[in-house]
């Protein structure tokens, strides 16, 4: 597969470790662990062992395509890579290729391996990530920028505090991953998951760990072949129990989603018009000379809209039937691969685009002031409401922000006016508080209410939610 329609990951890590020759290597490297395995607990001779890993120590030796043709015959590569296997190790290690497995011991465990190998560069991807945004958070802890909500400016907020949000959705991310990475099992439980095959080919009786039996070479082979390709050894054959599939499906989701989040704000404020944020290295246009394109943003959102079907797609194969299903496995191959090299992709982006982001906060500033300051209206009527009742208040500035958008002024040009209005009426309104009146001709002061409006004066606890969020490791 060239990857001539998949920009998002063609390129990263996870195309290397999720390509066909990678997937040929997973299978070959599980065969081989599981005969070293069986060697291990007195099961096949150690030159079988032996012969079988080095037959089975270079994929390229084996014919991708003409498998993947002859495993329509029966449903998975397994059974053809086997035969292959087996006319290329001698007479005598043959009968120890495959012995007592089924394909999908073999085949679940190549895929553990291969979300292993991807995970790895995947979360020092992520690393990376949430370095760069930790640096953008804390130099721009008190960088002011509008806050939107339902796309309209809504009160101010700070920079720092939206990378920092990034950030730890990034570490979310990383959490989820890591803990998925370092449970992915081995699977092995022969044709229908009691591993009796292994016990009749070495002789003896099914023996399992638990207080009632012996612990003998079935019951440790397990513990072998997870040993051998340094995965865990289940507590059960997992075959239709499909929780280690459900559980990375669920996390690479995620992780596209949470890199897709900061991937869509970066996209909107890249706007022509808005210009609060650009990529370090813009992305051209084939019609137009001028354009510089937020393509990381764009392939990280892209990657963030395709996961969770593909997600779904796996979960929906929880619904597993009997000890083997028909349909419920085999749906998961390449939706697993889609989304592992669409997590990759994204982290490998990710982590370009947190390291070369630009930002704009002359942009900001000026954006601040587009409204003539109604973004900090929500700061008058906490103002205004102990000195004239919540109602009024809101009623007061609701009035003022009318004004403003119709007569092109500032927020305080009108509000000091209006302010002025109210207490110039002789006499008094009866029951108006004469010290309230006070505190309102103090607020008509053009310096008060330049102060008062002033969006870098209300950012709230934006600047410790930032430390906050930075303290996390």
């Amino acid at each position: 597969m060239s990857g001539l329609f998949s920009p998002g990951w063609v390129g990263s890590a996870a195309e290397e470790t999720t390509g066909d020759l990678a997937l040929l290597q997973a299978l070959l490297d599980a065969e081989a662990a599981l005969t070293r395995a069986q060697a291990a607990v007195g099961l096949a001779p150690p030159e079988a062992a032996a012969a079988v890993t080095r037959a089975a120590s270079d994929a390229t030796r084996f014919d991708a395509r003409d498998l993947a043709l002859r495993a329509r015959e029966g449903g998975n590569p397994v059974i053809p890579l086997v035969a292959d296997l087996t006319a290329s190790v001698p007479a005598d290690a043959a009968p120890y290729v495959h012995r007592g497995a089924t394909s999908q011991d073999i085949l679940d465990t190549a895929l553990m391996l291969v979300a292993a190998r991807t995970l790895d560069p995947l979360l020092a991807d992520l690393s990376r990530t949430e370095r760069a945004l930790a640096r953008l958070a804390s130099r721009h802890r008190d960088t002011v920028m509008p806050g939107r909500t339902l796309t309209q400016h809504a009160v101010p907020t700070t920079f720092g505090l939206k990378a920092a949000g990034w950030r730890s959705l990034v570490l979310d991310a990383r959490d989820r991953l890591a803990g998925v990475r370092a449970a992915l099992p081995v699977q092995l439980g022969g044709a229908a998951g009691t591993l009796a095959a292994f016990s009749a080919y070495g002789g003896g009786e099914p023996a399992v760990r638990g207080e009632k039996h012996e612990q003998g070479p079935p019951g440790e082979l397990v513990a072998a072949f997870s040993r051998e390709l340094a995965l865990v050894e289940p507590l059960l054959p997992w075959h239709t129990l499909r929780t280690p599939v459900a559980d990375l499906a669920s996390a690479l989701a995620f992780t596209a989603g949470a890199l897709g989040k900061a991937a869509v704000d970066v996209a909107t404020l890249s706007r022509t018009e808005i210009g609060e944020l650009s990529e370090g290295s813009g992305g051209g246009s084939s019609a137009m000379p001028h354009k510089a394109n937020p393509v990381r943003a764009t392939l990280i959102a892209a990657a963030a809209r395709r996961a969770p079907a593909l997600a779904a797609t796996l979960l929906g194969s929880l619904a597993a039937e009997d000890e083997r299903p028909a349909g419920a496995w085999h749906a998961e191959w390449e939706p697993l691969r889609d989304l592992l090299r669409l997590a990759g992709g994204a982290a490998r982006d990710a982590a370009e685009l947190a390291e070369g982001l630009r930002v704009h906060p002359e942009a900001m500033r000026e954006h601040l002031g587009l409204t003539g300051g109604l973004i900090v209206s929500e700061r008058l009527v906490a103002t205004l409401s102990p000195l004239l009742g919540r109602a009024r208040a809101k009623e007061l500035v609701g009035e003022a922000a009318r004004r403003t958008r119709a007569e092109g002024r500032t927020l305080a040009e009108v509000i000091g006016e209006m302010l002025g209005e109210f207490l110039a009426e002789e006499p008094a309104p009866e029951g108006t508080d004469l010290s309230a009146r006070a505190a309102l001709a103090a607020l008509c002061d053009p310096s008060s209410l330049s102060e008062l409006t002033d969006p870098a004066r209300y950012t709230g606890s934006a600047g410790t939610f930032t430390d906050r969020a930075l303290e996390r490791r």
